[in-house]
């Protein structure tokens, strides 16, 4: 446990706010692109310029337009994880965490299952999850690692980004998206004419390789917990007993407020988007239906979701208004991402990082040294959207010079920003104000899991 203690220590000493880092690679990104960008120009005129491509990225449409969808995608996860069936589910599956070893392995896998779905979901789910094991604890009396718990319960963080909801997965999945993403960064027409128009899911999330990998994380995370379950110690749960859903009493309703409070007007409008839902996918026909998949109609199934699992339209607004509070690192960091992409197209910085990726890489090393770099740049981007906004048209120049799959280029970015969520805290605030815990506590086995997870992904990009 000494190297999870180093590791906390780092953070702590090294690691500022992901604001405060957001701003100081814009700074960074700045001067790089001075010194060595169009070295022709003199310094005041080339620094108004790149100050221009700045501000052009912070505002550039398509990129807030993605930040609201990825924004959507876990509010509305986050909602839907507060509604009763969910918790009928999370209580059903805690009755058989009587120990350690047995609860850690059962949060994990099922933590993990619905983060494939949807990040945001599996993000609260989880944490909620982890709560209610360690209240129903207490009122048994059942000695248990609290802590070992709640990193379990952090674990669908692992394997988000392979999932349905995989921001840069979804994207890609998009058309044009990729054609649109290397335009902006500058790419010539020669390679544009090379790009796909969109990337399916079924060369991504149910690719071969991803499929293995995800059969062999949901196995060997749950086994590896259960054996180190085992040899951990129990911990003291202070904790207070409360019900985590949001569920507001009532008061007189009156006139209008009746439809507020109406269950069978949120059924029937939530019952009408689920048509519209089922309709999309009746239109795109069976053997294409994985083009379904794209960011607004997976936020369009949620909301339905959403609508049909709350009671009514009052609660669902009470959980929206609980949830909205875990986008504030997205709204106000995104822009900022955008505008180092700024930067790196219009200065042709993105040219000469993809000429050096190239120049040190073959088909064989590329994915590995994609999936390491993408592992570093997520402790500073902690966003697989704002990552892929920033890596992305990196990845995509490299890999087409080098002729290599852009599926597995773009699952080995994937693969190495999940890994290190295992020791990023920033997706785990949410899980930590739920649980009531510390970073600190959860780092000894969420490094576990890091550990894991890099053999896994290692393997996998090796071996496909």
């Amino acid at each position: 446990m000494k190297a999870t203690e180093l590791v906390y220590k780092i953070f702590k000493k090294f690691l500022p706010n992901p604001f405060t880092i957001a701003v100081i690679l814009s700074i960074t990104t700045f001067f790089i692109a001075l010194i060595f960008t169009n070295k022709e120009a003199d310094l005041i005129t080339k620094s108004f310029l790149l100050f221009n491509y700045w501000e052009q990225g912070l505002w550039n449409a398509g990129l807030l337009v993605f930040a609201v969808q990825m924004m959507l995608m876990l509010v509305l996860g986050h909602a839907l994880a507060l509604t009763k069936p969910v918790n009928k589910i999370i209580k059903y599956f805690s009755e058989f965490c009587s120990t350690t070893s047995r609860a850690v392995a059962i949060v994990s896998f099922m933590t993990m299952l619905v983060a494939l779905f949807n990040w945001g979901l599996g993000l609260i789910f989880g944490a909620i999850f982890s709560r209610k094991v360690a209240e129903d604890a207490l009122e048994r009396k059942v000695k248990i690692n609290y802590p070992m718990v709640a990193a379990a319960g952090y674990s669908g963080m692992l394997v988000w980004h392979g999932g349905l909801s995989g921001s840069s997965l979804v994207k890609v999945a998009e058309p044009n998206h990729l054609i649109n993403l290397l335009q902006e960064a500058g790419a010539s027409n020669t390679l544009l004419n090379t790009l796909p128009t969109s990337i399916s899911y079924s060369e991504t999330v149910f690719g071969t390789m991803n499929m293995v990998v995800s059969i062999l994380i949901l196995i060997s995370v749950p086994l590896t917990l259960y054996l180190v379950g085992k040899k951990v110690k129990s911990t003291e749960i202070t904790i207070k007993h409360e019900d985590v859903q949001v569920n507001p009493g009532l008061t007189k309703i009156v006139g209008a407020e009746r439809l507020d409070h109406s269950k069978w007007l949120a059924l029937y409008f939530g019952l009408v988007v689920l048509g519209g839902v089922i309709y999309k996918f009746y239109q795109i026909g069976s053997s294409n239906f994985l083009s379904y998949f794209t960011p607004n109609n997976i936020n369009f199934m949620l909301l339905g979701l959403g609508l049909v699992l709350h009671s009514n339209f009052s609660i669902f607004l009470n959980t929206i208004d609980k949830a909205i509070g875990g986008v504030s690192g997205i709204l106000i960091q995104f822009p900022l991402y955008f505008g180092i992409l700024g930067i790196m197209n219009h200065s042709g910085l993105v040219n000469n990082m993809s000429d050096f990726f190239v120049s040190i890489s073959n088909e064989t090393t590329f994915p590995v040294f994609t999936f390491i770099s993408a592992g570093i740049v997520n402790f500073f981007v902690p966003s697989g959207g704002g990552q892929w906004a920033i890596q992305g048209p990196l990845i995509v120049k490299a890999a087409t010079e080098l002729n290599i799959p852009l599926s597995k280029a773009i699952m080995a970015l994937a693969y190495g920003d999940q890994l290190t969520n295992m020791v990023q805290p920033f997706w785990a605030l949410p899980l930590l104000g739920i649980t009531q815990l510390k970073a600190k506590q959860l780092l000894p086995y969420t490094f576990i899991l890091l550990v894991v997870g890099a053999v896994v992904f290692s393997i996998g990009l090796l071996l496909f």
